[in-house]
């Protein structure tokens, strides 16, 4: 295990990576967290470990303690910073790690981290989605200015819990949210992951709708490389959880070099 601070635009970020036995180099996977961050799936990490890649955890900014201010924007922002560590030479020989073979996979969140982060970047090699929030979520295009909407969406996120977070209010983020919603939408994405294999994984918290439909506009745009698997169970996969360590675990053993 080698702890260190990953640098994105101006802060040092909380991070740390599992190593795989053996000198590699290991592809890697790296972990994203969900909103606020409290199911880190660690044990899944240390699945993928065990499995012989190594797995990159962090927090982005303001979020568990990382230094300056949390948004979703920065958020993406530093899931990019992230990549671009772990390709630079010296990082890849130090932790021993494959930069051509990166695998994001991200929860609830995180998902919609991985799919910013991938579609922005054709260098990563497959990713996968845990109960993927995409952030427009029932919001219709084009929005209604309507300040209902506000206000939901900042009840949501108070719901939700900020306080493993700084810099930022369920309003400010709500409002970011607003302003993004067409720029991040899950579907008008497809077409630059098309060519990358995806696990979609679900549960019964509300969001298999839009994953499935996310799914649907991947194969639509010729993604014949699609794995979907539906868990009866909650947010968090809670009674799910060698389930959920078991798929994508067999998943990442069907990419391209991986170890076996």
């Amino acid at each position: 295990m080698s702890t260190f601070q990953l640098p994105s635009h101006g802060a040092l970020l909380n991070a740390f990576m599992y190593i795989a036995a053996g000198n590699g180099p290991h592809p890697v996977v790296v972990l994203l967290h969900g909103f606020p961050g409290n199911e880190k799936n660690l044990d899944v990490a240390q699945a993928i470990r065990r499995a012989g890649w190594n797995v990159l955890y962090f927090n982005y900014r303001g979020s568990w303690g990382s230094p300056g201010d949390f948004s979703f924007s920065h958020s993406i922002e530093d899931t990019a910073a992230a990549v671009a560590y772990l390709r630079q030479p010296g990082n890849a020989r130090r932790l021993r790690l494959d930069p051509t073979r990166i695998v994001l996979i991200g929860h609830s969140m995180g998902g919609f981290m991985t799919v910013q982060a991938t579609a922005a970047d054709p260098g990563i090699m497959a990713f996968g989605l845990i109960s993927a929030a995409d952030m427009r979520g029932r919001m219709k295009l084009p929005l209604p200015d309507d300040p209902r909407m506000l206000a939901g969406l900042t009840k949501g996120y108070e719901e939700e819990g900020l306080a493993p977070l700084a810099g930022c209010t369920a309003e400010s983020l709500a409002r970011e949210t607003i302003a993004h919603a067409a720029e991040w939408d899950f579907d008008p994405k497809a077409p630059a992951l098309k060519t990358r294999p995806a696990l979609v994984i679900t549960s019964d918290e509300g969001l298999a709708p839009y994953n499935d439909a996310f799914v649907a506009a991947l194969r639509k745009a010729g993604d014949t490389q699609v794995t979907t698997l539906h868990l009866a169970t909650d947010h968090a996969y809670s009674d799910k959880r060698l389930e959920l360590s078991g798929a994508i675990v067999q998943w990442l053993g069907k990419l391209p070099g991986a170890p076996r």
